[in-house]
């Protein structure tokens, strides 16, 4: 990938106004990992205040349980890159509205197909409606693959859900277990490989 799309793609997520949400953010949060070609994406809902703050995304506690989770199973910093629904902070943490992901996806889908991820990881049901299905119950939904042209979808716990209910960590734990083989078993029968 060039990096100067890269930097366009950048900067006119900078200059966003498409929605309200562009009036009380600090940064605009594009994203944490490196700019490239990787196995993983994994989707968050949106920036909360230390991403805000910091312009990375997951940063804060949740972004930190995630990180010792992926340092746990052992997955590759190179082979996986985060971003959110959103790009920027929802006032006081608050879900996205329909119409602020609306606004937002496309820069997600620009990113999906510059990145060309062989999982797309979907942390928490915010991302799970917006990627999978508007109707999706994360309950029910979780640790189950979902099929889509070019990719398969993983929906999971959010962390920031693990946080407030520390009982849902062994399925998010399992899940992400389960993406980690698939990875492995992509680059084994060569169905994914880097470039």
């Amino acid at each position: 990938m060039e990096n100067d799309s890269w930097s366009r793609f950048e900067e006119a997520c900078r200059a966003c106004v498409k929605c309200p949400l562009c009036e009380t953010r600090r940064q605009v949060v594009i994203g944490r990992g490196e700019p490239r070609r990787v196995p993983l994406l994994l989707v968050g809902e949106g920036p909360g205040e230390q991403e805000d703050i910091q312009g990375q995304a997951f940063v804060g506690r949740a972004g930190k349980l995630l990180d010792l989770l992926m340092t746990g199973l052992r997955f590759d910093p190179d082979d996986w890159y985060i971003a959110n629904i959103v790009k920027c902070r929802p006032p006081g943490n608050r879900e996205p509205t329909d119409e602020e992901a609306a606004a937002c996806l496309p820069w997600l889908r620009w990113q999906v197909r510059t990145l060309k991820p062989a999982i797309l990881v979907c942390l928490g049901r915010t991302a799970a409606r917006h990627l999978v299905d508007k109707d999706i119950r994360i309950t029910a939904a979780r640790g189950q693959w979902v099929e889509k042209p070019g990719f398969l979808v993983m929906p999971t716990w959010h962390p920031a859900a693990v946080l407030r209910d520390p009982g849902k960590k062994i399925d998010l734990f399992k899940d992400m277990e389960q993406v980690r083989e698939t990875v492995e078993e992509l680059r084994r029968n060569g169905t994914w490989t880097s470039g």
